[in-house]
């Protein structure tokens, strides 16, 4: 007769198998070979797949979390005074601002390879958690605090400076002033000196389900529809719009024929 403990005993062996399989792969994803494994498991361990029968011993990501936002505001901090001496403090933290945002973090994350390497709950991979923003910006904070933990700032510097690269050559590139100011406080400055008006933002459509909504969003100032735009959250779909609306506006300027 089997036992419980013998039945399960299988099912436990290739859970850890598939595990390890993982965290080889992480690794390979990442660059990055771990002399403790264990931090990569937690990095990549949501709180939901806790919540599971099979969560094994590996806490979740949080704490992680926590120190990976702290080390990667020092190493953005470090690269943007490095790229920009004259620039002051205030412009500085702008671009920080830009370059740690959380759609920027989400964005490095699937570019990494991040989202299938997660360990998530069975309500989050019905619900696409692997492909959240939140979730993957968290997670990604978390890996680096765990190269930072396993192979010191050295180790972090230089996984952030990969990871982030093509981010970090923009903002190289750019002056303090590209970031100073979004779409949308450049569009309101520019009607305001202009027009006389304000900006005014409209949601014309909501797609797609709760976890991967799309939105439609148009921007009209004194009662004129100038831009419109769509992106998955409503900031990023006013933004799209703004950065229209501000094109056509300067652009009629330029020719002479905006009222």
């Amino acid at each position: 007769m089997v036992t419980n403990e013998e039945g399960r005993a299988p099912r436990r062996r290739q859970t850890e198998t598939r595990n390890r399989q993982v965290i080889r792969d992480a690794q390979r994803a990442l660059g990055y070979q771990f002399h403790n494994p264990a931090l990569l498991e937690e990095a990549l361990t949501h709180r939901s797949h806790r919540q599971g029968p099979s969560s094994g011993h590996a806490g979740d990501n949080e704490r992680l979390e926590f120190v990976g936002d702290a080390v990667l505001g020092l190493l953005v901090s470090e690269y943007l005074a490095d790229a920009f001496p004259a620039s002051a403090e205030g412009a500085l933290s702008q671009m920080r601002a830009r370059l740690v945002g959380r759609d920027e973090l989400a964005d490095t994350a699937r570019r990494v390879g991040l989202g299938p390497l997660l360990r998530v709950g069975r309500g989050e991979e019905r619900t696409g958690g692997r492909d959240k923003t939140s979730l993957l910006a968290d997670a990604l904070e978390a890996v680096i605090a765990a190269i930072y933990l396993d192979g010191e700032l050295a180790a972090a510097r230089a996984f952030v400076l990969k990871a982030l690269a093509p981010r970090l050559r923009t903002a190289r590139r750019a002056t303090p002033e590209v970031f100073r100011r979004d779409y949308k406080s450049q569009l309101q400055e520019w009607a305001q000196q202009r027009l006389r008006a304000l900006p005014v933002y409209a949601v014309t459509e909501e797609s797609g389900p709760d976890h991967r909504k799309t939105f439609a969003v148009t921007v009209e100032i004194a009662r004129t529809v100038y831009g419109d735009g769509r992106g998955g959250t409503r900031k990023m779909a006013e933004q799209r719009a703004a950065k229209q609306a501000l094109a056509r506006l300067t652009s009629a300027e330029a020719r002479g024929v905006v009222e």
